[in-house]
């Protein structure tokens, strides 16, 4: 199947992390309490919350293809949930997901300009988590999350300088195998 073609398990494993952290914070919006303890009163508590955030989430999978493709499918979803739901958290799943997004685009973007065509909507999904996020109360929480994306986008920066530097086998794999 063309879909799945170059994944490795560990996209399998990032991805399922991501889809269960959405699943999680989307039960958490549906089942809160109207008195829930929260900086901003929920506006929704619709079950339809739990599939958006899944799909915001999924995009993940194919970073190694396209990240700056999968950065802007998660930022339209999140940004869709936000007119869509209102003041809802986001912040459980939707931040740590612009973190592995960051450390996608040291690792998988090319060129600097797409390196800042990603850190861009690394931002931007930042952005839309945070601008109605009911347990953060809004955009105050930039404050951590762009400098935690910093952090990662610098992890994958040099990550990837150590996997251009890595040797290249001097036997051909049919000698080897043979």
């Amino acid at each position: 199947m063309d879909i799945v073609k170059g994944l490795r398990p560990l996209d399998y494993v990032l991805t399922a992390v991501m889809v269960t952290l959405a699943t999680v914070s989307g039960l958490e919006n549906v089942n809160a309490a109207a008195d829930a303890d929260v900086a901003h009163a929920l506006d929704s508590h619709s079950v339809l919350i739990i599939p958006v955030f899944v799909i915001a989430a999924l995009p993940i999978l194919w970073r190694r293809r396209g990240i700056l493709a999968a950065i802007a499918v998660s930022v339209v979803v999140v940004a869709a949930s936000v007119s869509a739901f209102g003041w809802v958290t986001r912040c459980g799943f939707a931040l740590p997901l612009s973190l592995a997004m960051a450390y996608a685009v040291a690792r998988f973007a090319g060129t600097r300009s797409n390196h800042l065509i990603g850190l861009v909507g690394v931002l931007a999904l930042q952005f839309v988590t945070l601008v109605k996020d009911s347990s953060t109360g809004g955009l105050s929480a930039l404050a951590f999350s762009v400098p935690a994306a910093a952090v990662f986008y610098g992890i994958g920066v040099f990550v990837q300088s150590r996997a251009e530097q890595a040797p290249t086998p001097t036997l051909s794999v049919d000698y080897v195998h043979a």
